[in-house]
């Protein structure tokens, strides 16, 4: 963990006091950078403040109010014990902006903190402009190191968030980890500041920003990020700077602790305590001591021990789509078989098998049949019809309406499907919230009915317009001496679908024995359409009295043309408030489903919370109610 630090004064006071266990002490007092628990105790970096001589032999440590045996040391010193990894990453900005003298003050600075920076502190260089480099990774070769930084060239762009992102990576998952990023522009690629915040957070890294042109909103995310700073300096003051921070390194003491024999904790309050000819210095911080403790009482013990090894997040999608797969496996296998009439094969065998001798062993065939089991379904969903003839009857006509090849049967398993997909997707995308896999659960419910009334309409208003069209060809056709089923012929020849389709249906019908009139019926009726309607009434009393069909079917498709023209003028007329009843009506829904894939953990409150539910249901009524009344005021009957 990685409690807050003083504030950082720059470069080398990442490594003294951004670490993942910082803590102030009080007033001017010292600071525990870092705690790393060891087999033997605990393992403290403390940054003692500056003009403070204090004398490592007079260390006195007590951890959860009790005295323990400690030592302390300067944590650079040569031969040190020190058991804690001390890394370092210099993140330079090489675009064109820090031409002249910013780019020679920048590497300068960098060449001073290599030489002054203790031997034991590794050092990694990533470089980014319009893309991102490591020249570097983490080195105690001083020497490399520098060769790096004297070869550093300028580019174009400035790709600053993935330049954050590859320096937490390159710091690793061990020890006191800092990041020190050195830039004077904004970023220029499409990775999100989010991202690189979230890495440095999760990483548990320190971060500081120095920054050439000021200190923005954007530079103080990433460096909160890593509880550090945004150091505005200029190009002049950069080498200042890093001289002032190597002494803040001098000063950093490595502070070794045993526990206490009754240790009921592994995160303790830590206090730190040194002699100074100015009076004591105190560093205090509450800091991880211990990875476990006896007896299993410590809070870390209280939940499940991690064993180093979790599952990646996409098992739970296989999971989830091998659960569907094998419950409409099953569903299929469970259907009872219909026994189909034996071929001569399966004759010959059953004489075989009754000829056998006893005892023979017989080996029945277990290959299911893809094409077998599919026709079991249909017939099973057959059956379920057959119950209810009057839901058998609405799914057939609104199949017929909107010109599906698919039967009822085989639309009621479609059906289903897409029900049980969709109500697996929703536990999936929800992380098992009942809230979201109800919804989806009723998209999926309603969607394919939707979708069946989506194609009756266009399938409807492509039959009126091609209506008008259709009787000119008939009453030519009339005109030119053919009769009237020779006119509806000459209209499945050359007319367009779906009245083509729907006439062929006509012919089909008067074959079987149906009058011509009655036939022409069923189409409005399919259709629901009133002009038809008019059409057939025209035929029927011009059978019945006699006159002048083509003349008449003329007169009848001229009507039909003008209020076809009155409803495109009144639809041009109602266009605005029609978008306005779209937008209004769709906003809600759609930036709810935007926040849903997006900002998940803000709405995923409204499906958790019984208050969040009790407020989406009141929000879908008000929304229906507005959408009706919207939907009055638009509609215009011509």
């Amino acid at each position: 963990m990685r409690p807050r630090s003083l504030p950082l004064l720059l470069l080398l006071l990442v490594l003294l006091g951004a670490g993942p266990a910082a803590a102030a002490g009080t007033g001017g007092e010292a600071s525990i950078a870092y705690a790393e628990p060891t087999a033997e105790g605990v393992s403290l970096l403390v940054s003692v403040p500056a003009g403070a001589d204090v004398d490592p032999a007079s260390v006195a440590v007590t951890i959860g109010g009790q005295d323990v045996s400690a030592r302390a040391e300067a944590a650079g010193s040569a031969g040190s014990a020190s058991t804690v990894q001390r890394s370092a990453v210099l993140a330079i900005d090489t675009s064109n902006s820090m031409a002249g003298e910013r780019f020679e003050a920048a590497q300068q600075a960098a060449r001073d903190f290599l030489a002054q920076a203790p031997d034991d502190v590794l050092v990694g260089v990533v470089t980014f402009a319009g893309e991102v480099a490591t020249p570097q990774v983490l080195t105690a070769d001083r020497d490399a190191a520098r060769a790096v930084i004297d070869s550093l060239t300028l580019s174009r762009g400035t790709a600053l968030h993935e330049a954050v992102l590859a320096a937490v990576e390159l710091a690793g998952t061990e020890g006191q980890r800092t990041v020190l990023v050195l830039s004077d522009g904004a970023d220029t690629t499409s990775t999100p500041l989010d991202e690189a915040a979230a890495a440095v957070a999760a990483a548990e890294v320190g971060l500081d920003v120095i920054s050439l042109r000021g200190a923005d909103a954007r530079l103080r995310e990433l460096a909160a990020a890593g509880d550090g700073r945004v150091v505005p300096a200029t190009s002049e003051a950069l080498a200042a700077a890093f001289a002032a921070e190597a002494e803040e390194l001098e000063r950093q003491l490595l502070v070794t602790a045993a526990l206490p024999a009754d240790l009921d904790a592994t995160e303790q309050t830590v206090r730190v305590t040194l002699d100074s000819p100015g009076g004591p210095v105190v560093a205090e911080a509450f800091v991880p001591v211990a990875q476990s403790v006896a007896g299993g009482t410590g809070v870390d013990d209280l939940v499940a021990t991690d064993n180093g090894w979790s599952a990646p997040g996409w098992t739970i999608w296989v999971g989830g789509a091998a659960l569907g797969v094998g419950l409409v496996a099953l569903a299929v296998l469970l259907v009872p078989r219909r026994q189909a009439a034996p071929g001569p094969a399966e004759r010959v065998d059953a004489y075989a098998a009754a000829t056998m001798r006893p005892g023979t062993p017989v080996v029945a065939p277990t290959r299911v049949d893809p094409e077998q089991a599919l026709a079991q379904a249909k017939q099973a969903a057959g059956q379920v019809l057959r119950r209810n003839r009057g839901l058998e009857a609405r799914i057939a006509a609104r199949l017929e309406a909107a010109g599906s090849e698919l039967k009822a049967p085989e639309w009621l398993l479609v059906h289903v499907g897409i029900i049980v997909g969709t109500g697996l997707l929703g536990l999936l995308l929800g992380g098992g919230s009942i809230g979201v896999a109800l919804v989806l659960l009723a998209l999926g419910a309603l969607g394919p009915w939707l979708y069946l009334g989506v194609r009756r309409s266009r399938r409807r208003k492509k039959f009126d317009e091609l209506l008008p069209e259709t009787l000119g060809l008939i009453s030519g056709s009339l005109s030119a001496g053919l009769s009237l089923s020779q006119s509806v012929d000459t209209v499945v020849r050359e007319g367009q679908e779906p009245i083509a389709g729907e006439f062929r249906r006509v012919l089909a019908e008067t074959r079987l024995g149906v009058t011509l009139e009655e036939a022409l019926e069923g189409v409005a009726e399919r259709f629901d359409s009133k002009d038809f309607e008019w059409v057939v009434m025209a035929i029927r009393i011009q059978r019945q009295v006699g006159g002048n069909l083509a003349e008449l079917l003329d007169t009848v498709a001229g009507t039909m043309r003008e209020r076809a023209y009155i409803k495109r003028q009144v639809a041009a007329l109602a266009a605005e408030g029609k978008l306005s009843a779209y937008v209004l009506g769709g906003l809600p829904p759609l930036f709810l489903l935007y926040l849903f894939f997006t900002q998940r953990d803000y709405v995923m409150v409204l499906f958790t919370d019984p208050r969040g539910l009790i407020m989406l249901v009141g929000a879908g009524l008000w929304l229906g109610v507005g959408a009706f009344w919207m939907s009055k005021l638009i509609k215009v009957e011509v």
